[in-house]
């Protein structure tokens, strides 16, 4: 099971041209599930994500949680997170799960996610087109203390 998060002041997703939701403050979710994932891993990355302390406090700190700001989440099943592209130009996707098996995970996921959020939105059609729009950044996060910077955490639950 693979995430990424990108903190948000707010942001929105589109599927086939409808507005299926918005968020305020908090994380947008981008969702894999793998080939072999089990409720266990879901029950980890929630635990990893919730704790993450990546929401600035009053002096300009990354000292603040999820729930310590009363962040909101939108959580979009993406598959292709499983991608392999380490050989040829072509990328695979035999580490993605099988889309019934995905979509029992993904939707555990978010029963989790809405046991600790008040305001959890979700789009799981893998195979429908999915726009991100009005997504405005909360600026950028510098990775593991490096001069190299991203906006972007990429979380993993393996062997939970």
């Amino acid at each position: 099971m693979r995430a990424v998060v990108q903190r948000v002041l707010n942001a929105g997703v589109t599927v086939d041209g409808e507005c299926v939701g918005r968020i305020g403050r908090g994380y947008l979710v981008l969702l894999g599930v793998g080939h072999g994932d089990t409720r266990a891993e879901a029950d980890k990355l929630w635990g990893k994500l919730r704790g993450l302390r990546i929401n600035e406090d009053e002096n300009g700190k990354t000292n603040l949680a999820l729930a310590d700001v009363d962040g909101e989440v939108l959580v979009v099943s993406q598959f292709t997170l499983l991608a392999d592209c380490r050989h040829g130009r072509r990328p695979s996707f035999t580490d993605a799960g099988a889309p019934d098996v995905a979509n029992e995970l993904y939707e555990y996921f978010l029963t989790l996610v809405r046991q600790d959020v008040e305001h959890v939105l979700s789009c799981g059609r893998d195979t429908a087109l999915k726009v991100l729009n009005g997504l405005v950044e909360r600026g950028i996060m510098a990775k593991d203390g490096k001069a190299r910077a991203t906006r972007y955490h990429i979380i993993e639950a393996k062997g939970a």
